[in-house]
């Protein structure tokens, strides 16, 4: 799975390249966060981050 990291500004592009519609808005975090078990590992959220904020989790 794929996580967002703090270098998140919130823009939106990772939820509208997501394929799976993992993506939303996280509230508590104040940034967007990625549903691990909707997320199916294809990196597309990652190809679209402008601030490079999205990278393979462990």
């Amino acid at each position: 799975m794929y996580v967002i990291s703090d270098s998140c500004i919130s823009c939106g592009a990772c939820a509208d390249t997501c394929p799976m519609g993992a993506i939303a808005m996280d509230d508590s975090l104040g940034r967007y966060a990625i549903d691990g078990n909707t997320c199916i590992d294809c990196g597309s959220c990652a190809d679209g981050c402008p601030m490079g904020a999205i990278a393979p989790g462990e």
